[in-house]
């Protein structure tokens, strides 16, 4: 069984309310901001703030920890919702929830019980530990270490592009518990949480540095940023996810599949806002008399652009909905990542034509979602391996 169980306890018009809050909250208080804290790459702290007590830090965890228990269905929704408006907020709380869920599903009762009801509330922010300068989807050829040393591991490598690096205050991190082994060289990785600072003492470890904050094209406001570990020395009990070794490259494929359902949300959000705003501005602008959405050349693209949006959020929503049954969803994950990032892109790229030179003011949302959108296609496994997956699943489904 590949999903968390279903432990949410909201009613369906308790969700609804909360979407409708959601809504309230991106239309008065977020949409009014965006463009300028975008535009200078601004950490966007009070919306963190508020995204906190909405309980957004703990949406899909049990409420047994603290969490909302949302189901992946309503929690689709709300990415889709934020990121209509400004998609780095979504980032922000999605890598820290990967964090979360990692624990939750293979950590220890006492981890569980340690950790969770700090990442439900906020008090400890965080991401995935995953990425090095020369090691990307092929996780295997990471090189981070952690040697065992008695009770204690010493942990030394580096990380880069660990989106919450730089704020936040822990990480999942892979890293090699064997990095001898030949054979199965996954067996040999291991994930640990590594906070920045002891959460009894309010102590900094030592041996744990952060970089600067990566500059980007887009996906601004979220820190993506470099971590250095220099003999960084925690204990087992409470930071070897599991208690195990030899665990953690199934800790990290098995939270893909809520990964790749919110990239396709967050793209169907940036599809859903390019239309929009083409359909809007499409009623606004004229030429030769009469508005622009009264020529059948726009009328083509807003028609196409409609359709692709609406499927590419019905695909989101199908792989949430089987893995809310606790089914087996990596290929329906995939598929709509695949298709919804792939639309985000077409549809952003439709925009721009739409608007025509307005489209390269700053001063429109259209130039951002341009930019937010490629990073659709690349994130939790790049549209070149979704292929792979989907075509491997096909295959293996249909056996003859």
């Amino acid at each position: 069984m590949n999903a968390m169980p279903d432990h949410s306890t909201f009613t369906v018009e308790e969700e609804q309310m909360m979407l409708d809050t959601i809504d309230r909250w991106c239309r008065e208080k977020v949409r009014p901001r965006v463009m300028e804290m975008e535009h200078a790459d601004e950490y966007p702290t009070e919306f963190v703030e508020d995204m906190k007590e909405f309980g957004l830090f703990g949406a899909t965890i049990s409420p047994d920890y603290g969490g909302l228990g949302l189901r992946a269905t309503t929690y689709a929704k709300i990415v889709m919702r934020i990121s209509e408006e400004w998609m780095s907020l979504t980032g922000i709380f999605n890598s820290h929830l990967m964090m979360a869920t990692v624990v939750e599903k293979y950590g220890t009762d006492f981890q569980k019980d340690y950790w969770l009801p700090k990442f439900c509330s906020g008090e400890i922010r965080g991401g995935l530990g995953l990425t090095e300068p020369n090691a990307g989807t092929d996780l295997q050829a990471i090189k981070t270490t952690a040697r065992k040393e008695g009770e204690h591991y010493v942990i030394n490598g580096s990380k880069t592009w660990i989106s919450n690096g730089i704020k936040g205050g822990a990480v999942a991190l892979m890293v090699k518990t064997d990095p001898d082994l030949t054979e199965k060289r996954y067996r040999g990785m291991s994930m640990f949480i590594a906070p920045k600072m002891d959460p009894d003492t309010g102590e900094a470890y030592t041996g744990f540095t952060t970089g600067n904050k990566m500059d980007k094209l887009a996906y601004k406001g979220i820190d993506s940023g470099e971590l250095f570990f220099d003999n960084y020395t925690i204990d087992a009990k409470r930071h070897l996810i599991g208690g195990e070794e030899g665990q953690g490259f199934f800790m990290a494929v098995g939270g893909l599949e809520l990964g790749r359902i919110n990239i396709a949300a967050r793209a169907v959000g940036i599809s859903k806002r390019a239309l929009s705003e083409s359909t809007r501005y499409a009623q606004e602008r004229e030429t030769f008399g009469k508005p622009i959405a009264e020529h059948q050349a726009i009328q083509l693209k807003l028609g196409e652009m409609a359709t692709k949006t609406r499927a590419a959020e019905l695909m989101c929503l199908d792989a949430a909905e089987a893995y809310d049954r606790g089914e087996r969803c990596d290929m329906e994950a995939g598929m709509a990542k695949y298709y919804a990032s792939e639309m985000a892109v077409e549809n952003t790229l439709e925009a721009m034509r739409i608007h025509g030179g307005y489209s390269y003011s700053k001063e429109y949302p259209v130039e951002r979602l341009f930019r937010e959108a490629p990073l659709m296609c690349i994130g939790e496994g790049t549209n070149e391996m979704q292929r792979i997956i989907i075509a491997k699943q096909q295959i293996a489904r249909n056996k003859i």
